[in-house]
């Protein structure tokens, strides 16, 4: 009977689960792409299994703490919906993730979220607005070993002017509220007094169309934190930034930015950082067979830590898939990143300088089952360098995945 514990349990997470927050459509679908049609409702479901197989390190412990190891495996739902209104469209998205360990059930989670918006087109003036919701328990990025539990809803809307004939003016605006349950914490800290929050952002732009498949902008931004229980993080910045968008029609896909910020905490104890920021998030297929990927960011992240409140993340990442003969591929990837920390004024750290790293590297083989359906098995190691024994670790995950498209 204790044996069957751990799929009955599974079963019913499951059941209760629906999908991790992802970015809403930008607009109407591509109707050669649409998977399945109820009256005017369009919709694109997916379903994969990831990280089936084993997990060294379920905890991200450092050496010295032995390290636990456990079965795993993530199941992610999804679906896309669009729904014309006139000559409107209303867009969703509904995904997620569950978490299962076979051996360590505190590790167990199921991530849900749900976005809503709304698109309006035209040929002068066209308008967006976007309202989110999700409930995590998950590691909030590269910093936080522990799961979690936070929920943020988010709010956002923007307006774009048809200026001139290939050049537009856009206005946009957005909301973020984070929230830390009561017993979040993480190494001794209270992370619903040290990270719940209120991100606000003002944001005013100017693109141009400099071919069909491609356009530049000049964007500025004002930003705000306010700390829901630590007012004393309070933070504002403006930033000014050139980005270049690709169509994906085009064969270099996706787009870029960079720019300067001028970022400053209202605690006068706290540094300032002044310097460069971005994104990227390219992909360039090479003879229909071979795909490159590049993304990357830098920018500042909050931390946990109230001596070393924030920090500067730079992150570079690349892939390459090659398709090496009829349903058969190959992917290899890797990603680096950096969290250079910023202290307080005369707090009494245990490493001044510090800047953790962590790097990933894996691949994996592929096969199409069909259109719709993709097996793979995958190797991923990846490791965490700190000046804190606490915060390094060592870790490699070797799993097969399925993924499914209705």
């Amino acid at each position: 009977m204790r044996k069957r514990l751990p799929l009955l349990y599974l079963a019913v997470v499951l059941l209760r689960a629906v999908p991790a927050l992802a970015q809403i459509p930008d607009g109407p679908p591509d109707a050669s792409t649409v998977r399945i049609r109820i009256g005017p409702l369009m919709m694109n479901p997916t379903i994969s299994i990831s990280n089936l197989g084993i997990d060294n390190n379920v905890f991200n412990d450092p050496p010295e703490k032995l390290p636990k190891e456990d079965f795993t495996l993530t199941l992610t739902p999804a679906s896309d919906f669009w729904l014309p209104l006139g000559q409107t469209w209303l867009t969703a998205r509904v995904d997620g993730s569950v978490n299962w360990y076979q051996k360590y059930s505190s590790e167990r989670t199921a991530n849900t979220g749900y976005k809503l918006g709304w698109i309006v087109p035209g040929s002068r003036v066209s308008l967006k607005v976007d309202a989110g919701y999700l409930d995590a328990r998950e590691r909030p990025g590269f910093e936080i070993d522990a799961r979690a539990q936070r929920n943020e809803t988010n709010f956002s809307g923007s307006v774009e002017f048809h200026a001139m004939s290939k050049s537009f003016i856009g206005l946009s605006a957005t909301r973020q509220d984070i929230h830390f349950a009561e017993q979040a914490a993480y190494l001794g800290t209270d992370l619903r007094t040290s990270l719940s929050r209120v991100d606000a952002s003002y944001t005013a732009s100017f693109r141009h169309q400099l071919t069909p498949l491609t356009s530049i902008a000049f964007t500025g931004i004002r930003s705000n934190a306010q700390f829901t229980y630590s007012p004393d993080r309070d933070t504002t910045s403006n930033a000014a930034l050139i980005s270049v968008k690709f169509d994906p029609a085009a064969l270099l896909k996706g787009g870029a930015s960079v720019g300067y910020t001028d970022f400053k905490p209202t605690d006068a104890s706290l540094p300032g950082y002044h310097g460069i920021v971005g994104n990227i998030d390219l992909a360039y297929v090479l003879l229909g067979s071979t795909r490159f990927a590049v993304t990357g960011s830098r920018g500042v992240q909050y931390s946990y830590d109230f001596d070393q409140p924030y920090y500067v993340q730079s992150r570079l990442g690349a892939s390459i898939a090659q398709q090496i003969y009829g349903p058969l591929d190959a992917q290899l990837r890797g990603e680096i990143a950096s969290l250079d920390y910023r202290n307080r004024e005369g707090a009494a750290v245990t490493a001044g300088d510090r800047t953790d790293r962590v790097n990933s590297f894996g691949g994996g083989v592929g096969y199409h089952l069909g259109r719709d359906l993709r097996l793979a098995v995958n190797v991923d190691q990846t490791n965490r360098d700190s000046q804190l024994s606490d915060h390094r670790y060592d870790r490699l995950i070797i799993a097969s995945s399925l993924t499914y498209g209705f």
